[in-house]
Parts: C-alpha cells; structure tokens; sequence
C-alpha cells in the first residue's frame, strides 16, 4: 500500500519518475524519524519543474548546493545523504529536478494562500508547498517538525505518512497499509475518560 500512494501520484503526472520520487519520500522520512542532533526538524522539498520553482522563489542564503556537478547531487548517492540532512536545519526549500538532481537549497518560495484550502494546524512550511505545488505543477514535500510527511500536488495534500508506520508497512506488507493516508482527513479529538476515586 505504501509504494502504491506514490505510483498512484507518480501515474498522474507525465514527468514523474518513481525511481526519483520513492527516494525523496524516504530521504523526506529519514529527516522526519531522526531529526539532527536530537532535535525534530521540518524542510521542504520540491521535485519536478525546477526551472519554474526558481524562477518562483528566492535565496535565503548562498547555496551551498550551487556550481556541484549534477552526478554529485543525484537524490539517489549514498553520500549525498548526510549532507542534505545537515542543510535541512537551514532555513528554505530544497529544489530538485525531474531527473533527481538537487537543483537549489535554501530557498523562499514566494507563497500565496489564493486558493488554497489547508487542515487548521499546518503551518506556513504546507502553505509554501500547496502553493508552489499549485502554481507550477511541482511536487511538494513537507517535512513537519511534528514527525509528520505531507506530499503535495496541484495545491492538495495527495498523502500524509508517519515515518514509522511506513517502515512498518515496509518490511510487514501484511499490516494492509496504515501508514499511509491516501487523502487528509477531518481533524479528530480524542478525550480520555476522567478516572473515577469509586
């Protein structure tokens, strides 16, 4: 069920590659279950459409990414890795590209809530993403620092995934796919029952 939400999403798109989507999820869940330095910490990623992206956003910072040959910055290297991970605790957007080359970090995306419709709690990291996934047909990839992936397209959350459940769901196909959320959901409240002294 995991693989079957992003092939679903992959099938949608003419550009999209699963071989270069499937390694952005996991590297996005990687980030979300470890976090760096015992902290949680919350990126984005964009894929597909980087020209348009760029041409939609703006540097934060000098990108420590820039002037690197493309086979060094394929999402697929291994050592590729660490080092996303470390750049993940700066502030921006990571860019990359239909084929998996890290195109850009550290960028602002220039974020409209015109015609975006998010759960109440997400804040202006999902806003970024449906924005951009929106207006230029990319996806997005938000990393929340709650532990939580969203992907993006087209300005809707297409899935929601729990680091863990997805491992899960993983390495035992037979737990039928609870790490996956096909489609956001309502917001649901859970109360505990007050203990009585009887």
């Amino acid at each position: 069920m995991s693989i079957a939400v992003l092939q679903k999403l992959c099938s949608q798109i003419p550009w999209c590659e699963l071989a270069v989507l499937e390694p952005t999820v996991e590297l996005a869940l990687e980030i979300a279950r470890e976090g760096r330095e015992g902290r949680r910490i919350g990126t984005l990623f964009t894929l597909g459409n980087a020209e348009a992206v760029l041409a939609a956003s703006r540097p934060l910072i000098l990108d420590p990414l820039a002037a690197h040959a493309p086979a060094r910055t394929h999402i697929t290297d291994p050592n590729l890795r660490g080092t996303i991970k470390e750049l993940a605790q700066l502030d921006g957007a990571f860019v990359i590209s239909e084929a998996g080359t890290f195109v850009a970090a550290c960028r602002y995306l220039d974020a409209s809530g015109e015609h975006i419709d998010l759960p109440l709690g997400l804040g202006s990291r999902h806003l970024a993403a449906a924005s951009i996934s929106q207006k230029v047909g990319s996806i997005a990839i938000v990393i929340s620092e709650s532990g939580v992936v969203r992907v993006f397209h087209r300005g809707v959350i297409e899935a929601a995934l729990i680091p863990e459940l997805w491992l899960l769901d993983r390495h035992h196909p037979e737990l039928g796919g609870r790490g996956v959320e096909d489609r956001p959901r309502g917001v649901e409240v859970l109360t505990v029952e007050p203990v009585s002294d009887e």
